[in-house]
């Protein structure tokens, strides 16, 4: 008897194996012809683009997907290559108040879907309202004031009409604006340092990285993702790392040495450029009354560092002064928050990386709703 239940029990073992590993290999499959299907389409036309005015921006009426690091995701954007919830043609003319937004990859909502994005929670809610507000999002990735003033330069002349500019100033910009960008910059003193890697200047678009788990298993990645960030989460691993980090922002922290990080132009001359264009974008929208309202916000590390009486903020609140129709400050609500919620950081932002996580954009959201849907 126990011989014919230690058989039995083996050979049920057995099946319930058999079984996992058969569901396994069909969910493997089908990952396989969906990741090949739609990695084809990312080969075929590529979402990000170089830029002969501004630099670099989306592909217009892209409908596919995006790569972040390991992570695959969809984007979507409009006629104007505007990141979007839909494919939609943008008219010219606006049938109702329309407001531009326009930052970096935190604007942008890199790695999240629209909807999850600051951005797409500002555009929903405009369109709920009787009177409706629309929200175009202009961000891109390593966006910075010379990009700013350039874009916005060239929407306007090709027509496209708006009420109100929110500029969404990044830490990085001053980083960026003392390394970066020189081709497309005007003044001479700044265009002498223009190189041919910038993508002003690439005449095709850069091969895609390849990745093998990311292009051919899709799913599977995206969950060994979570999982990896779960691990990061319970190990502390980036939470302790932010308490040291001043990658891309250490100009904001006082007796960090980071001349080697900014040349050629080095802090000061980056604060200098990024107030040149900011200057330049504030006179051009003022000539065509256009209000400019700017926000700042912080990057994680200043949070854990307590970098409260910011130079980023104080930088572009005096910037503001007579120029701005508002200037909002989000830090002291972004700080209370570490201070209710010991968790913070997992919750405001994505584990292994330093933009904002949906929870965190919906917070930033809630900070600036008020006055961007008056």
């Amino acid at each position: 008897m126990k011989r014919l239940l230690a058989y039995f029990t083996w050979r049920r073992a057995l099946v319930n194996t058999g079984l996992v590993v058969y569901c396994l290999a069909l969910f493997l499959i089908f990952d396989f012809a969906y990741s090949t299907l739609t990695e084809r389409e990312e080969i075929q036309r590529p979402a990000r683009i170089a830029d002969p005015v501004y630099d670099h921006g989306f592909a217009a009426n892209f409908d596919g997907y995006d790569l972040w690091g390991a992570l695959r995701y969809q984007l979507i954007t409009n006629s104007f290559g505007f990141k979007d919830g839909s494919v939609r043609e943008v008219l010219l003319k606006p049938t109702s108040r329309r407001i531009l937004l326009i930052g970096d990859s935190f604007t942008e909502g890199i790695g999240l879907n629209f909807e999850d994005t600051f951005a797409g929670m500002l555009a929903n809610a405009g369109q709920q309202r009787s009177d409706k507000i629309e929200f175009l999002n202009a961000g891109v990735a390593s966006y910075s004031p010379i990009i700013y003033y350039k874009k916005i330069k060239y929407l306007l002349e090709r027509g496209l009409q708006f009420d109100e500019v929110v500029v969404f100033s990044d830490t990085s910009d001053v980083n960026d604006e003392a390394t970066s960008y020189f081709c497309i910059d005007d003044d001479p003193k700044y265009r002498t340092h223009c190189s041919s890697i910038e993508g002003s200047q690439q005449t095709a678009p850069a091969p895609l990285k390849t990745e093998f788990l990311r292009d051919h298993f899709a799913v599977t990645n995206r969950i060994r993702i979570y999982v990896k960030r779960y691990i990061q989460s319970r190990l502390g691993n980036r939470r302790r790392v932010i308490n040291t980090d001043h990658t891309m922002i250490g100009w904001v922290f006082k007796g960090i040495d980071i001349a080697k990080e900014v040349q050629p132009l080095g802090v000061d001359g980056g604060i200098a450029r990024s107030l040149q264009n900011m200057g330049a974008l504030s006179d051009m929208l003022a000539a065509r009354n256009i209000p400019l309202t700017i926000v700042v916000y912080p990057w994680a590390p200043q949070l854990a560092q307590g970098d409260r009486d910011s130079r980023q903020v104080s930088l572009w609140r005096d910037f503001c002064r007579g120029r701005c129709k508002a200037f909002i400050d989000v830090y002291p609500a972004f700080f209370a928050e570490t201070e209710s919620d010991k968790d913070w950081f997992e919750h405001l932002y994505i584990i292994g990386d330093v933009h904002y996580s949906a929870a965190g954009n919906r917070f930033l959201f809630r900070q600036i709703e008020q006055q961007l849907l008056q």
